[in-house]
């Protein structure tokens, strides 16, 4: 496989704010917990005027195109989401947005994202934060030897209270109608999520299983060789509840201790690409049963393959937002359709043997989301 490129310490350093106030919102979870609680009830009026219209959660497999989809949602009239600039305290949005308004900042031009796979950003770019909350509620959430599945059975009042004003919280900071939110540990917890919004739509991106096990060891390596020369990163992306790649990388336990642990090991005897395939299985194939068995939430679900959005972008797009009831981006399906393209920078080189043994491990659960052996964009390239 091929390496990552040379590693610029001073492309991935964590400004210092980041740090300061990641350690605190870290270390002091009950407080900011609490701070958020006094928020809402400070703003409770403005919180009980906000309606909560037809959420939208995207969650899959990280590099499954989640981004893009996010992206792409954030354009249509009415869609307010997570930005950059809300970490680190998510607890208390309202106030932490304010303060951030009243102090100067200088106008930054977009930069290349950490994972260097050409999308750029700000700090006002749309971006996957609702993971903090979860931690904070639930600690338990990325422990590989428990299981990391929320459904219809969990009760948690505080966390589902607390979820509902803060998505309030994000319309009325934002001035949207509809929350948007990408999280990819939410896959796990698509029946849960559908209980506390009875009228939710989900998203759940996938991809093939050769070049999505591609993706994700490439952006393993580039992680894992950026945090060994900047440790700041590897903090950080504990803080912000990325565990998918580098030094923090957890698999999530879709309720097989068995599963779960055998993938570990592949992982820790350096077979990449077995261990990936059966990651790859375990929660799409966790997935699939879910919605086979809940009619209700399958309904609520549309299943996007990243090919399709790829090679067909303006048909993918429209159903997407169709499904969620949203209002074309400005500019239309085909402006929108033109920011996506197939990837092209990088091809992966897994052996002979070990496209097989990813093969292998997806093969029944490949075939449910309409995968055969071959990539349907007939290229070994990948983000």
């Amino acid at each position: 496989m091929s390496r990552p490129r040379t590693i610029d310490p001073a492309r991935f350093r964590v400004p210092w704010e980041q740090r300061f106030f990641g350690a605190v919102m870290e270390r002091c979870g009950r407080l900011c917990r609490a701070i958020g609680s006094l928020e809402s009830a400070v703003v409770r009026d403005r919180l009980e005027r906000t309606p909560l219209d037809r959420p939208v959660f995207i969650a899959g497999i990280a590099r499954s195109g989640s981004t893009i989809l996010l992206e792409t949602l954030a354009r249509c009239p009415g869609v307010a989401t997570h930005r950059y600039r809300d970490f680190p305290f998510l607890h208390f949005p309202i106030a932490w947005n304010t303060y951030l308004d009243l102090v100067p900042r200088r106008a930054t031009p977009p930069v290349e994202r950490a994972h260097l796979d050409g999308m750029l950003v700000t700090s006002e770019s749309p971006e996957a934060m609702e993971e903090i909350l979860w931690m904070n509620f639930f600690p338990h959430l990325h422990d590989p030897e428990r299981s990391n599945v929320l459904d219809e059975s969990v009760s948690h009042p505080a966390f589902e209270r607390f979820l509902r004003d803060h998505v309030r919280k994000i319309l009325l900071i934002r001035g949207g109608s509809r929350y948007v939110a990408k999280g990819n540990y939410n896959l796990t917890r698509l029946a849960y999520l559908h209980k506390i919004f009875p009228d939710a739509r989900f998203i759940v991106p996938v991809r093939h299983p050769i070049s999505h096990a591609a993706s994700l060891l490439k952006q393993h390596r580039l992680f894992s060789a950026v945090e060994s020369v900047v440790p700041d990163v590897l903090r950080h992306m504990r803080r912000v509840g990325h565990y998918e790649f580098g030094g923090n990388r957890t698999p999530v336990n879709a309720g097989d201790m068995a599963l779960t642990r055998s993938i570990r090991v592949l992982w820790e005897q350096g077979d990449e690409a077995r261990g990936l395939g059966r990651y790859w299985a375990a929660l799409y194939g966790f997935a699939d049963r879910l919605l086979a068995d809940s009619p209700t939430l399958r309904q609520a679900t549309l299943v996007v393959r990243f090919e399709d959005l790829c090679l067909q972008p303006a048909a993918t797009i429209r159903r997407l937002i169709e499904h969620c009831g949203l209002t074309e981006p400005p500019g239309g399906l085909a402006e929108a359709a033109a920011r996506i393209a197939k990837p092209s920078y990088y091809r992966h080189d897994f052996t002979a043997d070990q496209v097989l043994a990813i093969l292998e491990e997806t093969a029944a659960i490949r075939r449910a989301y309409g995968y055969d052996d071959a990539d349907p964009l007939e290229s070994s390239a990948v983000s």
